[in-house]
């Protein structure tokens, strides 16, 4: 999985400066089948990144744009006439990875429509299942919350999403470097020179690898007392569910893979604390005013429970 690493971020670096920490988010998640949501302000590439992420994997890859008026059969798809019968027209979730940009951009109903296929890996439509392709990986991007235009994901969708990756401004060197890149235009040229180096067997071989990392029950008892302590936290009034201590050991196991190891440490687990939880907390209405995070709430977390020596 290292290896697979350092192939699709060599292709990534073409077109994207900095972010690394970010990339290796995405590339635990993606290794482990997971959904990836990127958040940021406008103009600090989360679309550029799940683009170029996208094109080095060689795998069928679509886009959805959304906007306030799409419809869920939009991205699902939908029944139509064909030689007088009725019959299945897929939508463009149908592909093994769907860029769906800027999701928080168009209203509940259509979200929505996302829910079955992230979880279940099919869509249901008049009563009949079609299973989608595997491997399925969503590549989310949505605007912080407060800006004007955009509908908060409901936490069922966000816990979908295995990784919460928060993109920042760069550092002053990386922008530097930014404009320094070739570009026609405005759009930077590498994007076109992305070659697809990873194949649908290279993901299913990372999975399995991931699987096969060893875990001491130590750190197992860890993991589940960090979520069972966002639980009890004063500020919080949802914490991490059980669904997201599954996902936070197969982001350890993934992270340590990463690391060139075949066992989850519990600086594994803090690693990915971040951005496995972050985005499925629910603050308490006295904590948002008093301007607490999901990620202080996370901290606390972690400093309230011993870690395994």
């Amino acid at each position: 999985m290292k290896e697979l690493h350092a192939r699709v971020a060599g292709e990534v670096r073409k077109v994207v400066v900095g972010h690394d920490e970010a990339l290796e988010d995405m590339l635990a998640a993606l290794a482990l089948g997971g959904h990836v949501l990127l958040e940021g302000v406008p103009g600090v590439a989360k679309t550029l990144l799940a683009s170029a992420v996208a094109r080095a994997l060689d795998l069928d890859f679509r886009r959805l744009q959304f906007t306030p008026d799409m419809l869920p059969s939009d991205v699902t798809g939908t029944m139509a006439l064909r030689a007088g019968d009725l019959v299945f027209r897929p939508g463009p979730v149908f592909a093994g990875v769907v860029l769906a940009d800027e999701i928080n951009r168009t209203p509940p109903k259509t979200q929505a429509a996302l829910l079955e296929a992230m979880q279940e890996r099919q869509v249901t439509v008049d009563g009949q299942a079609h299973p989608l392709p595997d491997p399925f990986l969503v590549l989310a991007t949505q605007n912080p919350v407060e800006y004007e235009g955009t509908y908060p994901l409901p936490e069922a969708q966000r816990d979908r999403f295995l990784v919460h990756v928060a993109l920042g401004y760069p550092e002053a060197e990386e922008e530097r470097a930014m404009l320094r890149l070739n570009r026609r235009g405005l759009t930077p040229t590498g994007l076109q020179d992305i070659q697809p180096i990873a194949t649908a067997e290279d993901l299913r071989a990372a999975r399995a690898e991931v699987d096969a990392t060893e875990v001491h029950d130590e750190v197992i008892a860890y993991v589940v007392a960090i979520a069972r302590r966002t639980r009890e936290l004063p500020s919080v009034s949802l914490g991490a569910s059980p669904r997201a201590a599954v996902h936070l050991l197969g982001a350890a196991k993934a992270a340590a893979r990463l690391s060139g190891r075949a066992y989850v440490t519990p600086d594994d687990v803090a690693r990915m604390a971040a951005p496995v939880l972050r985005h499925r907390l629910v603050l308490t209405p006295e904590a948002e005013l008093e301007r607490a995070t999901p990620l202080g709430a996370i901290r606390a977390a972690l400093e309230d429970v011993p870690v395994p020596r």
